[in-house]
């Protein structure tokens, strides 16, 4: 078992792998990105995540060269190539090398880039007792300038809004929206639990539609457990009997405090034990979901 990455279908090893400093991706952010998981050597949702790549690429006029299920088979290829089984996968496709400008029109050779690799986002024990997170006041892009639901490799918002959190001592912030609504963190999604409610922020908070996200409100449904997609305010976060977050890399996670307020009884609650459960069961092949 190996890191590796593949730039345009070739193999190199993670410390031989290059692309040029010209390249818009670098200069300018100028691309898109997925983060994917696969468990037991089964990749996770992975149409889902190709077809989320491909609809973030054509929001911002970046041509992929492959198909959508080329991709799939590059991707396939690249974790087989690894022989890690419980890996995480990191796709970009960037604009190419171009000159110091601005225009994308003078970019050439798009690349490919595929990194197979594992993650651990959170320690272990914080998956038992749960996440301390603070609010922070870098703001969510509002979605009229760069809509967060374009996963472009532009990361600098969630990235500062990162270092506001862990300079305040958490590992992870809750972001506003313009309207001062709950958007999301710096990279997962929130959800809480009230009277028996799961709510989550829609995509019009200026969200990401996060694939874990997804996968997490249809386990609550099949479980008979309503659930609703509205606007949230901090109140409705203080108030909650549960909060978690979802994402590719942190899963389900409980959190237990928020602003310096406990949520619930300040331990992870049993909605969200329950749909830990099952969200490991379904990604590891116990529940059937294509």
């Amino acid at each position: 078992m190996q890191s590796i990455v593949s730039i345009n279908g070739k193999f190199y090893q993670p410390q031989d792998a290059k692309i040029s400093v010209f390249d818009h991706g670098l200069l300018y952010g100028d691309g898109v990105f997925e983060g994917i998981r696969s468990y037991g050597g089964q990749i996770f949702r992975l149409k889902e995540h190709v077809r989320r790549l491909f609809d973030s690429a054509r929001a911002i006029w970046l041509d992929i060269a492959i198909s959508q299920e080329a991709m799939c088979d590059s991707i396939h290829a690249a974790l087989v190539k690894s022989q890690i089984q419980d890996a995480y996968l990191r796709v970009m496709v960037t604009r190419g090398c171009g000159t110091l400008g601005l225009d994308a029109d003078m970019c050439r050779d798009s690349q490919i880039i595929i990194i197979v690799d594992t993650i651990a986002l959170y320690p272990d024990e914080l998956y038992e007792t749960g996440l301390k997170i603070v609010t922070v006041v870098v703001p969510r892009n509002h979605p009229a300038a760069l809509n967060p639901r374009i996963k472009s490799m532009n990361y600098l918002n969630n990235i500062l809004a990162k270092i506001e959190g862990k300079q305040a001592g958490c590992l992870e912030a809750l972001m506003l929206n313009h309207k001062g609504e709950v958007a999301e963190c710096t990279g997962d999604n929130i959800f809480i639990v009230r009277q028996g409610v799961l709510r989550t922020p829609p995509t019009s908070a200026g969200i990401l539609e996060g694939v874990t996200r997804g996968a997490v409100m249809e386990l609550a449904e099949d479980s008979g457990m309503p659930v609703r997609e509205t606007a949230l305010t901090l109140f409705d976060v203080y108030s909650a009997d549960e909060c978690f977050l979802t994402g590719t890399a942190a899963e389900v996670i409980a959190v237990v405090e928020v602003d310096g307020r406990m949520i619930g009884t300040g331990k992870p609650g049993p909605v969200t034990l329950d749909l830990k459960k099952k969200f490991h069961a379904l990604a590891r092949g116990g529940l059937i979901k294509t």
